[in-house]
């Protein structure tokens, strides 16, 4: 599903998503292609759910016009990843 359905059928709410698809620009992962999992009612358990997520699945709010991940480099200490 795209995330312009996604924002049509759910407007103004948070939705726990599958990524499914995405490309790489810059430091930045653009998501083109979700999998809907569940809408959350509030923001206090979108947040929960958001630090539990593992993987592709994310929590987004569709609010927002495009889903935009920045990537961030593992940090390590003499060669010893943290």
């Amino acid at each position: 599903m795209k995330w312009a359905e996604v924002r049509k059928l759910y407007p103004d709410q948070y939705v726990k998503l599958n990524i499914l698809d995405f490309y790489l620009e810059d430091n930045k992962k653009i998501v083109t292609d979700v999998a809907l999992i569940d809408i959350i009612k509030d923001a206090k358990t979108a947040t929960k759910e958001l630090i539990n997520s593992k993987g592709n699945t994310i929590v987004y709010h569709t609010g927002s016009e495009k889903i935009i991940i920045e990537m961030r480099k593992p940090v390590g200490l003499r060669g010893i990843r943290l």
